[in-house]
């Protein structure tokens, strides 16, 4: 079976402020497929000026909090980055980018699905380092 990929309708250029941004971020990952356990909060981050686009910086971070370890032992981050492009009509579409804290690959919604093993894997490669030491 074919996967399909959610994705949502992005807000234009013009229309566009970091508290809808956030909000936007909010909605794209009601659309993942993530376990309920999984409990995140998001924030901005950041505004960069560039030569050819203004770029906002997200961060949700992600964790297990259960009854006996409120404060979950590891988290996991993913980073999202909202374009605005300075060439394009104020009328087109923002463009968004993720990727995960331990990653350098940059993804985008429309193009991939979230996955969740991600995060598990990011936790869980945290808490064996700390075992460690």
């Amino acid at each position: 079976t074919k996967h399909v990929i959610k994705n949502i309708l992005w807000t234009t250029a013009k229309n566009f402020t970091v508290e809808r941004g956030r909000q936007q971020i909010e909605e794209l990952i009601s659309t993942w497929d993530i376990h309920e356990s999984w409990l995140h909060h998001s924030e901005f981050l950041e505004e960069e000026e560039l030569k050819d686009s203004r770029r906002y910086h997200y961060r949700a971070c992600w964790g297990i909090p259960t009854r006996r370890k409120p404060i979950p032992q590891a988290t996991a981050s993913v980073y999202f980055v909202i374009v605005i492009s300075k060439f394009k009509p104020d009328t087109a579409p923002v463009e968004v980018f993720y990727r995960l804290e331990s990653s350098r690959l940059i993804w985008r919604p429309e193009q991939c699905q979230f996955r969740e093993k991600w995060l598990k894997d990011i936790v869980e490669n945290k808490i064996v380092c700390t075992e460690r030491l």
